[in-house]
């Protein structure tokens, strides 16, 4: 079999080395730009006509002919020859195919360089929404949960030690927010992204009359990227929504490593629904939180791909390197591992189901309604750090009766100051502690 024609052949003459085209191939990745390349060019194409550039009937024939070429692989009647170089020979050797001479016109005014930018622009714009859709979703998921349990007590911890009584929603609500500062990040980044370097040629423009701004219009851009050196050889707007990416998988590691240890026989404090977990292929009574454990593992994934891509970018001069063909496996990559994982997390949040009488009973063994009864001296007249080192006596106390500071006598608070009332059992009750607080919390 005859090799495939390359776009690039012109001083270049005679095969290449077999090796090097393996190499040099990029189309086992990069076909699923096959919608945007076309998109891309079928703007290009009328802009061509609408300046001049090409005949008018020309122009509507390379539209119709690259419309049935997306019509086709849409469809299934036409596959996509992993043996060419790159999707944008492949779309543009299949349009040659089809309409002879005039399929080679197609690529009057650009060059590659600003091509492929132009498609991983189009293909991150709706990546990065797609995304936002599925935060959008998680988001809801954990507030609709931390709605329902407003009012479920349990222990809020710090260096995972029980600290102070808070709600399960409360909890779970602070990921929420996270969420909403993720999403906010994308959402500013794609005002950076939303702009056209087609145009730019390979790194200088064209002597032709193109219409920059008419592509960049048609194609839902905000405009152009003017500079053209920067508009083919910039990945920064890759790198930034891999950054928050990266941030946002670092949330969803969290929320993990909770779900995690809520989902241990030590904790007990959810339950995981069956959907979301996976046995054990020798132990027969394991129910294992798998689902959040991967989250975990492939936020370590997505994190390779920013430093894939950072790594990449680093060193390289102006302008286009072919360095820059890397930026695909890495994005590729990080757009489906965030967007499984946002959908899994989703379902699992909104499946399990939390053990309020579990999270009182380990709520009522951690103390944590020691800084309430500090406070109480404190209203006292007391200054805090005295009052605060008398509670610290008071608590080493139950723990050497076992007890609690609720089953501590009376006459011992009193022993240890005159400021200690009948009142004092109020204060403390765990679930006023709790609702206490509240008005700190919205």
């Amino acid at each position: 079999m005859n090799q495939p024609a390359k776009l690039w052949q012109g001083r270049t003459q005679g095969a290449i080395d077999p090796v090097v085209d393996q190499l040099n191939r990029s189309i086992g990745f990069d076909q699923v730009l096959y919608r945007y390349d076309i998109q891309g060019s079928i703007a290009h194409v009328s802009m061509l006509g609408t300046q001049g550039i090409l005949p008018s009937e020309e122009a509507a024939q390379l539209i119709a002919g690259l419309e049935s070429i997306l019509s086709d692989i849409d469809a299934g009647r036409l596959a996509i020859d992993l043996t060419v170089e790159d999707i944008h020979t492949f779309v543009e050797l299949t349009l040659t195919q089809r309409l002879g001479d005039i399929g080679k016109k197609v690529h009057t005014g650009r060059s590659r360089n600003d091509q492929s930018a132009l498609d991983m622009r189009l293909h991150a714009r709706e990546a990065v929404n797609q995304i936002l859709t599925l935060i959008h979703r998680l988001q809801a998921a954990l507030q609709e949960k931390a709605a329902q349990h407003q009012d479920t007590l349990m222990q809020g911890y710090t260096h995972l030690q029980a600290a102070q009584p808070i709600s399960f929603g409360l909890h779970l609500s602070a990921y929420a927010d996270m969420l909403a500062r993720d999403a906010g990040r994308l959402k500013d980044c794609l005002k950076r992204l939303n702009r056209s370097p087609l145009g730019a040629g390979a790194l200088a423009g064209t002597s032709y009359p193109i219409n920059r701004r008419q592509v960049a219009t048609a194609l839902g851009f905000d405009g152009i990227i003017a500079n053209p050196l920067d508009a083919v050889s910039s990945r920064d707007h890759l790198l930034e929504a891999m950054a928050g990416f990266s941030i946002l998988m670092m949330h969803l590691s969290r929320l993990s490593e909770e779900v995690i240890l809520w989902n241990t026989q030590a904790f007990s404090f959810i339950t995981l629904d069956n959907a979301y977990t996976t046995g054990s292929s020798m132990m027969p009574q394991k129910k294992n939180p798998d689902v959040a454990e991967l989250v975990r593992g492939k936020t370590g994934r997505v994190y390779g791909g920013l430093m894939t891509l950072l790594t990449v970018m680093k060193g390289l001069p102006l302008a286009y390197n072919k360095d820059m063909q890397e930026d695909k496996e890495s994005w590729f990559d990080a757009v489906e591992t965030v967007s499984l994982c946002l959908e899994c997390m989703t379902g699992m949040i909104q499946t399990l189901e939390p053990n309020p009488q579990r999270m009182v009973d380990a709520a009522r063994h951690g103390f944590l309604n020691a800084t309430d009864l500090a406070d109480y001296l404190v209203r006292k007249g007391m200054p805090f750090r005295d009052a605060y080192a008398m509670v610290g006596q008071l608590v080493i106390q139950c723990m050497e009766q076992d007890c609690t500071l609720e089953n501590l006598p009376l006459a011992q608070y009193q022993t240890a100051s005159p400021l200690f009332e009948k009142d004092v059992f109020e204060v403390l009750d765990l679930k006023r502690c709790m609702v206490s607080r509240r008005h700190c919390w919205e």
